[in-house]
């Protein structure tokens, strides 16, 4: 595994540079006096190689931290941390080391084998600024020093933030090539390796044009415009005797600058909205370019400037007057007030004011910075269509005839509002009038689509109120803007009864609780008889529901209530319910538990038959049978299709997802905790299982909300798109007041795994070899072997290389292992904090690499070999706000003693079987400190000891604690037949 870096750039080309996980621990010696090569760094022509890439070899001195002996590990490349610990002590210091490099052109590559250190990541993120500047023009040609053609990168105005966040943002390591004793600032790296990235992908983009033509030798500036644009798209050399390459230079930079500003101050126009006369105000000052806060008004300019400017100009008027020059090319009516002394702004009629909006684009893009009245970005969008619908039925029924439907008839009524305002017949007809397109609506001005308008009030006229269904209304008020059956956008939604609730999200709020049926083997707390109620009424509308509940508030004894009552009043089809392999067991067993009612039956295995000839009310399968067996899942009739942890189908493409969609179905219900992880169309794929259509087809999705909601941060759009699925998606979170009350402090559960069928093979193995021995031993020699045999399933229960002990591969093998992979991804997706305790010190080293590799994150590792004083700077940076989300612990030196409460979860990888151990490493984040409700996960084995043992426990749980002593000693008392029914294997416990 090699993690790759970036050092700034060399010769015009971005240095990378790489360390090797696999290469040999080689001793340095002390690095106090001078540089010596970096242990572990890749030589540049090795790296060309892996990365596929072409480059030339050079070496970097680079400031790296340090211990005496030897650099610090890449936080992207942890070492074996039981292996290191004892390397790593002593004071960290920057120290000076060798490093080999490769200086090339290409854009960053990342293998399978490669993973990209900070400094990587934000060399990407800068090309992918660079390569937005280039496609955006903002570009311009100059020549170096040396007489070299180059691009150089010309921002504008809403780039400079951008560029300012940037610098801020640059990891130290992009910057730790020294020079003289210290690393280069950040400043200037930034501008380096832009300006690298901008002519490098500038080049490329225009490399193909033939910008040589021949004939141009005879005239000396023909040469000069020939070699210019040689140099920009080719070779960059230029400088010839010749060739006055001096006079081009400042010729160029003279145009550079009327074209763009890069200056550290430019002129700002602030416009201000009429208070009571028609008269309009554009206001001149000068702004910083990297921090715009900082504004000076003309008037104070023109009387010195306050010190603040003096930071960056001399002469703050003179740069004022050629600043409003170069604007008033753009606008001519700031050129006008130039014939004041001392130009303070700019006074502008209603239709000036609109005419300088229109353009004030046109000034952004030129460098300048622009303020502009907030409604003007949203006004255009604001007048629209208002819906107020009028059906009966209360929203807390939701059993018996309720006559809620989305067949039933309800009454509407559209009106032409500006927001949620109803406009009246008086301001119809004055915004009809209306000469300019800025309005005042109501004390507001209104940017007035004048199209728009007529379009409806056309619409109004024609159809301003009628009767028609429900699902009529439903789709209506999903439609876009853009959509031809709306002459506007649905800007409000009004009225009384259940649909106006539904459409409005007000409807979980107002559903009556419904209390689980008789016979259910739960109290619901009452946020889950809210979400009873809720996927309850939905049901009864035949529309789908996405409960997205945080983890460990309930999903799964909620559905499990709704099929309890669905199924207390009348025969119904079987529900189908997709899982996770890791997930069945859970699922029967709750079951059982809660809704013993309930006839459940598992779809899995080679033995599975007809799906016609099961009579069952609940029929469990796994994702990957979903789309191997989706031919015979079609053509069964199902009353509910239930897909748990449903961003399994967030790729709308793969089979899965498509298998999902494709079983018809009465209802539909997706329950997940990450509804979205990394883009919308997540979302749509989850919502178009559940109500097909309901968001258009993907492609018009992703033009309608994803693009403008994820590249552009479009508002309009977000609300478009909460006001379409809200009513569909029921979301609670932990942090909710009104959700933390009703939970207790501290939620236990079991989460059970399946085996892989090889360690089903080697849990086999095992037990064979006890079960062979164990009559013909006695005494101490049994007792060994018992507690040997139960030590070795628990190894083949966390993982087989952790049995073996081979330095074999981590991930695919092991289904603790996924189910440990799968709770974390949702604990850092919802920015929390977890603790994982393991008996096993040396799995904990295994787990360290494979962690920090699957989630990009460092994860610490507390454990015997660990001294004080890292001990307790473990615990601080762990406590701190932005220390990292995962803390693996052995159980023995991390189980006491020890305050944790940044966690909120604590999971159990493998189970000590007394309870007052777990609790106090339970404890060390449930304690005096801890703000939030603590989840502690105790993860299982199906079928397995592990399973049968805990089912011990809780059969005589009242005597637990005095039953079971300390460790597992209890265990070694059992019969023979005792040992056999605790460790042998249960059948079809195996994942796929």
């Amino acid at each position: 595994m090699l993690a790759l870096h970036c050092l700034g750039t060399a010769d015009g080309q971005v240095v990378l540079w790489a360390e090797d996980s696999a290469r040999p621990d080689r001793r340095p010696g002390k690095a106090a006096r001078g540089a010596v090569e970096h242990p572990f760094a890749v030589p540049g022509a090795e790296l060309a190689e892996r990365l596929g890439v072409e480059g030339t070899e050079l070496t970097v001195r680079a400031l790296l931290p340090s211990h005496p002996s030897a650099p610090l590990p890449s936080p992207e490349l942890v070492r074996d941390p039981l292996a290191t610990a004892a390397a790593q002590r002593g004071a960290v210091r920057l120290r000076p080391w060798l490093v080999g490099g490769l200086a090339t052109t290409a854009a960053v590559p990342e293998p399978d084998d490669v993973r990209l250190g900070a400094s990587a990541r934000y060399l990407a993120a800068l090309r992918e600024f660079a390569e937005d500047l280039v496609g955006r023009g903002r570009v311009l040609p100059a020549v170096t020093s040396s007489g070299h053609a180059r691009w150089r990168p010309a921002p504008t105005g809403a780039d400079s933030a951008r560029l300012a966040r940037l610098r801020e943002a640059m990891p130290p390591a992009l910057r730790a090539q020294q020079v003289g004793g210290d690393g280069l600032p950040a400043g200037t790296v930034l501008s380096s390796v832009l300006d690298t990235l901008v002519d490098t992908i500038a080049r490329q983009r225009i490399g193909d044009l033939d910008l040589a033509p021949g004939g141009l030798v005879g005239d000396q500036a023909a040469a000069v415009t020939h070699a210019l644009l040689s140099g920009l798209s080719g070779d960059p050399t230029m400088g010839t005797p010749a060739l006055p390459t001096e006079r081009l230079a400042s010729a160029l930079t003279t145009w550079r600058a009327s074209a763009a500003h890069d200056g550290p101050v430019r002129a700002c126009f602030r416009l201000h909205s009429p208070d009571g006369d028609e008269t309009w105000a554009v206001e001149f000052l000068l702004q910083a370019a990297d921090d715009p806060s900082v504004l000076v008004p003309a008037s104070e300019v023109w009387n010195g400037g306050p010190n603040v400017l003096r930071r960056w100009v001399a002469q703050p008027a003179d740069l004022l007057l050629a600043e409003l020059g170069r604007a008033g090319r753009i606008i001519p009516e700031i050129d006008d007030a130039l014939h004041d002394t001392h130009p303070t702004g700019l006074a502008l009629d209603t239709a000036g004011a609109h005419a300088f909006l229109t353009r004030a684009g046109e000034l952004d893009q030129a460098g300048f910075g622009v303020l502009l009245p907030s409604w003007w970005q949203t006004a255009a969008a604001e007048v629209g269509l208002k819906l107020t619908t009028t059906s009966p039925g209360t929203p807390g029924v939701v059993s018996g005839k309720s006559g809620m439907g989305r067949d039933e008839l309800v009454q509407y009524r559209w009106d032409m509002a500006v927001g949620e305002s109803t406009l009246t017949a008086a301001e119809l007809k004055a915004l009809a009038d209306a000469k300019v397109p800025l309005v005042r609506v109501r004390g507001r001005w209104v940017h007035l689509d004048q199209r728009r308008l007529a379009a409806g009030l056309e619409f109004i006229r024609r159809s301003a109120e009628g009767s028609t269904s429900a699902g009529n209304i439903m789709a209506l008020a999903a439609l876009p803007p853009d959509d031809p059956l709306l002459p506007a956008p649905v800007v409000g939604i009004d009225g009384d009864g259940w649909l106006a609730d539904l459409l409005n999200g007000r409807m979980e709020a107002r559903l009556e609780p419904v209390k689980a049926p008789a016979g259910f083997g739960a109290d619901l707390r009452p946020y889950q008889e809210r979400g009873l109620a809720w996927m309850a009424f939905l049901d009864r509308l035949g529309m789908g529901a996405c409960l997205a509940d945080d983890m460990g508030l309930g999903k799964t004894v909620q559905l499990l209530a709704l099929e309890a009552l669905a199924r207390a009043d009348a025969e119904r089809p079987p529900t189908l319910l997709v899982c996770p392999m890791s997930l069945v067991g859970n699922w029967q067993r709750e079951a059982a538990k809660f809704a013993p009612d309930l006839r459940v039956h598992v779809h899995h295995g080679s033995s599975r038959g007809r799906l016609d000839e099961v009579d069952a009310d609940l029929v469990i399968t796994t994702y990957n049978l979903l789309a191997r067996d989706s031919a015979r899942f079609a053509e069964r009739e199902w009353d509910r299709v239930v897909l748990d942890e449903a961003q399994n189908i967030k790729n709308s493409a793969s089979r899965q997802s498509r298998a999902a969609r494709s079983i018809p179905a009465r209802h539909r219900i997706a329950l997940t905790g990450t509804p979205v992880e990394n883009r919308l169309a997540e979302l749509w794929s989850i919502m178009d299982f559940a109500n097909p259509g309901l968001l258009g087809s993907v492609h018009r999705f992703r033009a309608r909300f994803a693009v403008p909601i994820e590249r552009y941060h479009d508002e309009d759009a977000a609300t478009r798109l909460r006001r379409v699925t809200g009513p569909f998606v029921l979301r609670r979170v932990k942090t909710d007041p009104t959700i933390i009350s009703d939970l207790p402090d501290k939620v236990e559960m079991k989460q059970l795994c399946n085996l892989t069928a090889e360690q089903a093979s080697l849990y086999q193995a095992v037990v064979d070899d006890m079960l062979l021995k164990v009559d013909e031993s006695e005494g101490v020699q049994r007792k060994g072997l018992v507690l040997s045999t139960i030590t070795r399933l628990k190894q083949v229960c966390n993982h087989p290389a952790q049995y073996l002990g081979d330095g074999s591969r981590i991930a695919g093998r092991s289904g603790k292992l996924a189910r440990l992979e799968e709770t974390l991804e949702e604990v850092i997706a919802d920015g929390d904090k977890a603790l994982v305790f393991t008996q096993f010190a040396a799995f904990g080293g295994m787990l360290v690499p494979h962690l920090a590799a699957r989630f990009d994150t460092e994860v610490l590792f507390l454990h015997g070999g660990v001294a004080k004083a890292r001990r307790d700077a473990m615990v601080e940076r762990f406590q701190s706000g932005d220390g990292p989300s995962i803390f693996l612990l052995s159980l023995k030196a991390g189980g006491t003693g020890l305050t944790l409460t940044a966690a909120n979860h604590v999971i159990h990888l493998d189970r000590w079987w007394n309870p007052a151990v777990e609790d106090q490493a339970t404890d060390r984040a449930f304690r005096i400190g801890q703000r939030r409700d603590v989840q502690v996960r105790k993860l299982m084995c199906i079928g397995t000891l592990e399973e049968k043992i805990d089912a011990m426990i809780e059969r005589k749980k009242a005597l637990a604690r005095l039953a079971v002593g300390t460790g597992e000693d209890w265990l070694t008392e059992l019969s023979t037949e005792e040992l056999r029914e605790v460790v042998s294997l249960s059948a079809e416990v195996v994942i796929e």
